[in-house]
């Protein structure tokens, strides 16, 4: 059911007075004034009103009438109703055959503003609904699966598809959190006119989440990082021209299911972390292209991430001026382990290249040759520019 506030009515007095020459009153479903041309009769009790509500159909007052019912004026009183339901009277004051010909008019003009009342509140309710729907899903609060598939169904939502977090994520950390959180629902509206069904969420002053289909291409990783980088391209397009400062935009791992949802969230919430870590002169980043990384990026603490850098801390110590061993062993994993390039990439003789390398593998204690020593050497180097 409808509720008539004092807004609204205020609304329809302003709108209805300013195309007939009366005074208009709107009472609620009690017959209480809530808005008049005339300030001082708000909040007193309407007789024709409440005779109005009472039989459900429009009441003429003429001067006779008036004379029988204390506190009443003349006028016409016709309930308002919306689909179906009434939920209040609009009232014109003066003798009913002066305003009998706009009674009609008054009453049409303030069930379209209830209307479009209605479905303003029915809209912001879908998409508040929309919006918890999101923020249960990816933070996973303790709601049980089963009414998280309930209220998925209720959106349409297929959770059987791979769908894919992207976050927004606001880089000016100077932005007051009323600002910051006023940008977020600017983009969140433009998004809402650009894609009506893509799910969206504020899930803090500085942080917007989407989640939306993205089906992954069997072939080659390759494929599936380009496409992710071409819609976070297209949503740069539309969410730039809103923000007013920087931002950075990162997808997540495309799963299907209610648990996909919320690991595509903690996957996008990574990738943003890496991508600003390695990439600072970057905005767009997805899990495609930094996956590995990112999936190590669990290992970043803990006894086990200590042992992982073990080897490099014995090189930094020897290396602490130039660089030049940490600069080449980076350089060797660039180029696929392939000698020439690497010595053409740093400007070296292959020589000066050998000798780098057996001192890497003096102090490290790890040889080169042998694979698991490599991909020690090769997570060692992830973990150290994961933590800046």
């Amino acid at each position: 059911m409808s509720t008539l506030g004092a807004a609204l009515a205020q609304q329809i007095v302003e709108r209805t007075m300013k195309i007939i020459p009366f005074n208009v009153n709107v009472m609620d479903a009690r017959g209480i004034i809530l808005a008049s041309g005339k300030a001082a009769r708000i909040g007193d009790l309407h007789p024709g009103a409440q005779l109005a509500l009472a039989k459900r159909g429009t009441v003429e007052i003429d001067a006779a009438t008036v004379a029988n019912m204390p506190g009443a004026r003349a006028g016409i009183n016709l309930p308002l109703s919306v689909r179906g339901q009434i939920c209040g009277v609009v009232g014109i004051t003066g003798e009913p055959g002066a305003v009998r010909q706009f009674a009609e008019l008054v009453r049409v003009t303030a069930e379209m503003i209830l209307e479009q009342a209605q479905l303003i509140q029915e809209l912001q309710r879908e998409k508040r609904y929309r919006e918890e729907f999101l923020f249960q899903l990816v933070k996973k609060t303790g709601i049980p699966p089963a009414s998280l598939e309930a209220w998925a169904a209720r959106l349409g939502v297929d959770l059987g598809r791979p769908r894919a977090v992207t976050v927004l994520e606001l880089a000016d950390d100077a932005l007051p959190p009323d600002q910051a959180l006023m940008e977020l629902q600017r983009v969140q509206a433009e998004l809402a006119a650009r894609w009506p069904e893509l799910l969206s969420a504020v899930l803090s002053p500085r942080e917007l989440a989407l989640l939306e289909p993205f089906e992954v291409p069997e072939s080659q990783q390759a494929d599936s990082a380009a496409l992710a980088r071409r819609r976070l391209q297209e949503l740069e397009r539309i969410v730039a021209p809103v923000l007013h400062g920087p931002a950075v935009l990162a997808m997540g791992i495309a799963l299907p299911g209610l648990d996909g949802a919320a690991a595509s969230y903690q996957a996008a919430s990574r990738t943003a972390r890496v991508g600003r870590s390695r990439r600072p002169e970057e905005h767009l980043f997805s899990y495609y292209e930094l996956s590995l990384p990112v999936l190590l990026s669990g290992l970043d603490s803990g006894w086990q991430a200590e042992q992982l850098r073990l080897p490099l801390q014995r090189l930094r110590a020897f290396d602490r001026k130039a660089g030049s061993l940490r600069k080449t062993l980076a350089a060797w994993f660039a180029h696929g382990n392939h000698p020439l390039s690497t010595a053409r990439a740093l400007h070296i003789h292959r020589n000066t290249l050998d000798y780098r390398l057996q001192k890497i593998a003096e102090l490290t204690g790890l040889d080169l040759a042998d694979t698991d020593d490599r991909l020690l050497l090769y997570v060692a180097l992830q973990l150290e520019d994961e933590g800046g």
